[in-house]
């Protein structure tokens, strides 16, 4: 058991951390087990090994869903969330994520960026509005699968 402690059936918990404005850090990492589970080895680790099946059928749906119609990356997401109630590893994956989401949102916001996404899909819009035309100019409004040799 990863607890990051020296002790035996200890776990790991950082306690909230308020910084100075008043405001509540994120919460501590390690397990959020109720006491009375965490009190018991065998029943911790019982129900470590309950969150991770359910985790992992959760995350195993979620790639299913990725090629198939559905939510598949917000299923994933789901499963590590449930995994980082219980495993610190899941919880600074989590952490990672958000923080990685944050910065490419607040990188999206970027007015330079979003010129350059904004002209960037004109000029796409424009290449393909170019080819719609040569098609209908050469063929007409016929489906490609109803060409015959001309």
């Amino acid at each position: 058991m990863n607890t990051g402690s020296s002790e035996p059936g200890e776990v790991a918990l950082a306690s909230d951390e308020t910084k100075p404005d008043g405001a509540v850090g994120e919460q501590g990492l390690g397990s959020r087990a109720p006491e009375f589970i965490k009190a018991r080895r065998a029943l911790h680790l019982s129900w470590q090994v309950g969150v991770f099946i359910v985790g992992l059928a959760v995350v195993v749906a979620g790639v299913i869903m990725l090629p198939l119609p559905g939510p598949g990356w917000v299923v994933i997401f789901g499963g590590m969330a449930i995994w980082a109630t219980e495993f610190v590893w899941a919880q600074l994956v989590l952490r990672w994520t958000k923080r990685k989401v944050t910065e490419a949102a607040q990188r999206a916001l970027d007015p330079k960026v979003r010129r350059r996404n904004i002209i960037l899909t004109t000029i796409g819009l424009v290449i393909i509005a170019a080819f719609v035309g040569f098609y209908v100019w050469k063929f007409g409004f016929v489906m490609p699968w109803k060409i015959e040799d001309q």
